[in-house]
This record gives C-alpha cells, sequence and structure tokens, in this order.
C-alpha cells in the first residue's frame, strides 16, 4: 500500500468508518505485510478509550455480562468496541455463540462494533494480535472497548493483563473453580463478579473469595470489590460500570497507573519481538525444511529440542 493509501485508510479509521476498522484488524489478524506500518500510524491516535477485560471460566455468563455492560455503555452515549478472544478456533461455540446472543440487541447498533479473533494457525501472535486490535479501535474513536476472552488459557491472561481494568467472573457453587483460578487469574483480577447472584451458595462463594483476596498483596495497594450481578437480567451491571470506574480514577490519583502502563508497553514490545524473531528465523524455504527434519529428530529422540533451536538459530542468521 503506498504512503497516499494509507494516509487515507488512517483518516476513515479516525473518522470511526467501520469497514476500515474491520479491514485495519483483517491485515493485524493475518499479518499482513503493511500491517506493521499501520499500527505505526495507528499507535498515536490512542490512548483515549478505556480498556475492560473481562475473564473467568466457561459459563460464568461472562456473554451476557458483555452484552448488558456494553447497553449500559450505549445508554450512556458511548461508542463501544468488543472483541471475543477464542484461543481454539474461529468456528468454536464461545465466540460465535456469544456475537449470536449480541447480535438480537446490539447487532443492528452503528454505536457498537464486535469481533471475535482467533489462532490461525500461527506460532502464537492472538494476544499481539487482539492488543493491535483494541488499539484500533482506540483510535476509531471507540471509548469503551472490551476484551472478553471465551477461556482462562495463557493466551487469555496475557491479553486481560494489557487492560486497563481486568474483571474476573465467576459464579455460585463454583469452588473448586475459585481454587484453579486462584493459581493465575487472582492475581490479576482488579473487579471480581460473581454472577448468576440469584443461585444458592452465593454468600458461600463471596466469603471464600474475599477470604483469598485477603491474602493477596498488591503493589498499587488496590482493594478489588467485588460485585453480584444476574446479568441475564441485568442485575448489577450499573454497580459493574462504577467499580470499573472507580479503579481508573484510583489509576489516575496514583503512580500505579504509570507502572502499569510501563509494564503494558514492555510486554507489547517483548510480543512483537517474539513473533518478529520468529518469522525471520523461518523466513527461509530452507529454515522452514529444517524445522520440519529437526522436529522429527527430537520426536525421535535422536536430538534435544534446546539443541534444535540453536541450529534453527543459525540456519536463520
Amino acid at each position: 500500500m503506498n504512503a497516499a493509501s494509507q494516509s487515507s485508510e488512517i483518516e476513515r479509521i479516525r473518522a470511526g468508518d467501520m469497514r476500515a476498522v474491520a479491514r485495519a484488524i483483517s491485515k493485524v489478524e493475518d499479518v499482513s505485510p503493511d500491517s506493521a506500518e499501520l499500527m505505526k500510524q495507528v499507535f498515536p491516535l490512542t490512548g483515549r478509550g478505556l480498556i475492560v477485560g473481562i475473564t473467568g471460566a466457561p459459563g460464568a455468563g461472562k456473554s451476557s455480562l458483555v452484552d448488558k455492560l456494553a447497553l449500559h455503555y450505549r445508554k450512556q452515549g458511548e461508542r463501544v468496541g468488543i472483541v471475543a478472544v477464542d484461543p481454539s478456533s474461529p468456528f468454536s461455540g464461545g465466540a460465535i455463540l456469544g456475537d449470536r446472543i449480541r447480535m438480537q440487541t446490539l447487532g443492528l447498533d452503528k454505536g457498537v462494533f464486535i469481533r471475535s479473533m482467533a489462532t490461525r494457525g500461527n506460532l502464537g501472535g492472538l494476544a499481539r494480535s487482539t492488543v493491535d486490535a483494541v488499539s484500533i479501535l482506540d483510535a476509531a474513536g471507540y471509548s469503551k472497548i472490551i476484551i472478553e476472552t471465551v477461556g482462562v488459557g495463557q493466551d487469555e491472561v496475557e491479553v486481560v493483563k494489557a487492560a486497563d481494568v481486568s474483571v474476573v467472573v465467576l459464579v455460585p457453587g463454583m469452588g473448586d473453580d475459585i481454587q484453579a483460578i486462584k493459581a493465575g487469574i487472582m492475581e490479576i483480577g482488579d473487579v471480581f463478579v460473581i454472577n448468576k447472584a440469584d443461585r444458592d451458595g452465593v454468600l458461600s462463594t463471596e466469603k471464600e473469595l474475599e477470604a483469598l483476596l485477603s491474602l493477596a498483596t498488591r503493589e498499587d495497594a488496590w482493594h478489588p470489590p467485588i460485585v453480584k450481578t444476574v446479568a441475564t437480567e441485568g442485575q448489577g451491571v450499573e454497580e459493574l460500570a462504577a467499580a470499573i470506574e472507580s479503579y481508573r480514577d484510583f489509576h489516575l490519583r496514583t503512580e500505579s497507573g504509570l507502572g502499569r502502563r510501563r509494564a503494558i508497553a514492555r510486554w507489547r514490545i517483548l510480543e512483537l519481538l517474539r513473533e518478529r524473531l520468529v518469522s525471520q528465523t523461518l523466513a527461509s524455504d530452507r529454515a522452514s525444511e529444517k524445522l520440519e527434519y529437526l522436529a522429527g529428530e527430537v520426536a525421535s529422540r535422536r536430538r534435544d529440542p534446546y539443541s534444535a533451536v540453536e541450529e534453527l538459530i543459525g540456519v536463520g542468521q
């Protein structure tokens, strides 16, 4: 793409043209040759939107919660971007089902942009392409951008860490779930939601969560609030939005916000560096053939993977 056409594309993104936004996200997802140049132009236009990451175990009702939260923001007159992260497949139930739910209420609203992101067989890159997609939505003037993860794997945790506010969703009667979450997601939650709070066991879940949070120490001294919701009924959504805003205000008042932005920037640089180094190492046909050969050697235990990597790096240089 020449400079003039790229400049006009950036202007269309800045103006909030949904087709230009969709094209730009496809470019970063597919790692098109001009995607890096596009993101260089997009980056100075970012930093205005609030990025909310929502994660939690499958079945916690995240899609319904995102749906109602987006509706709440729309009633406030804000444009909303929704990115659903599905690390398994662009056709798996999670993201597509979530989109179907939203289509009933949000799909025809021109103030809402919905996109499902998925790995496409490439080595890594899901977290990076998702954060780039969020940057494009930010540049396009979406004041609230919600990242919804389908599961609680490493990719999703990385994405949610890159949000301004991380919301962890639980449901009553899933004590084992809280124990599992304690290992990974517990430390990244800025706001905790107990959804489906009309079920039995909500008080015991709340007590268990409070006990775990009392043991956690955060560098920024923030005490994550616990919000109870019934997303399907819209109950507790205003309280959730208020909790998200209170964490944003807390960050603006303290120096911890700068530290978090620096950590996110460092992570983004390292993600890009890893991706760039892997693609450069495997750029030649010789390197791709060598990779297949070495995979066979390691699989048959004739060679260890560490030596294989050293040899691949030698081929790529």
